[in-house]
């Protein structure tokens, strides 16, 4: 692999992990169609469905990683925990999406890269029309009055999981709009507990996508660099922005890729 590889695979992984960190996804969303098109664009690679699935999931782990230990040191910093990461949420929701991704992952080995790519743009589909619904709690940031349905959650990250371990992403881009228009919690609370879950998943999808092969060290390396030194900025400045704003934000960067990745399935 060549430098200038290199470079590429380090610069789209640091554009995945700045808008994991600034939104609470795993990346997975901005890199699937970034890793299946700008390599071969460039002239510099062309990588399957597959091989993007399995890099993409090792950016997820790491980006999501960055994202969680951003939000860890800013709450230390201040002398206070992370205390917007909802525990019941991880628990209950990580867990689920773990075996869900898991299983995903084993079974992307029997699919094409063509059903890889439409199962990418159906959930793509899904997760822009949950955030066209509106979140009634979006500005309410207390833990203490953040109750969810348990059984709607578990399921769910369940499903999610399945889906996005096949196709190499952690869900966060999914669940997010799950969290905020079927569970009703507060976005900031959704965008930091969100990483925590995605970074649940991440480990089943690694773990499967080992074992179903399509592994590329070394683009792999590369992006991973590019994650844990964009995760951390999106981090901080999530922070810093108005909720509305990180909403729409999120339809607009989801909206874009479900047209890029339908374009080319037709």
């Amino acid at each position: 692999m060549d430098m200038y590889l290199g470079l590429v695979m380090v610069a789209i992984g640091l554009v995945g992990s700045f808008f994991s960190g600034l939104f609470g996804i795993g990346g997975a969303i901005i890199n699937f169609p970034l890793l299946l098109f700008i390599p071969s664009l460039l002239g510099v690679a062309h990588f399957t469905a597959q091989e993007v699935a399995s890099i993409s999931m090792f950016q997820v782990f790491f980006s999501s990683l960055s994202g969680i230990l951003a939000y860890w040191k800013k709450g230390k910093k201040a002398g206070n925990p992370p205390s917007l990461i909802h525990k019941g949420l991880v628990l209950y929701m990580g867990s689920s999406i773990l075996l869900g991704s898991l299983l995903g992952g084993l079974g992307s080995k029997y699919l094409s890269a063509g059903t890889i790519n439409v199962l990418y743009g159906v959930l793509a589909i899904a997760a822009v029309v949950l955030m066209l619904f509106p979140a009634r709690r979006s500005g309410e940031e207390d833990l203490a009055d953040v109750s969810f349905r348990k059984p709607i959650a578990v399921l769910s990250a369940f499903a999610v999981g399945i889906v996005s371990g096949i196709v190499g992403a952690g869900g966060a881009f999914v669940l997010i709009p799950i969290m905020l228009t079927v569970l009703k919690i507060p976005t900031r609370v959704t965008i930091a507990s969100s990483l925590a879950i995605v970074f649940i998943s991440a480990i089943g999808g690694v773990l499967g996508k080992i074992s179903a092969g399509h592994i590329l060290l070394v683009p792999t390396l590369f992006t991973v660099i590019g994650s844990v030194i964009g995760a951390p900025v999106g981090s901080r400045v999530s922070t810093k922005i108005d909720v509305k704003l990180l909403r729409y934000g999120l339809i607009a960067i989801i909206s874009f890729t479900a047209i890029k990745i339908w374009a080319s399935i037709f």
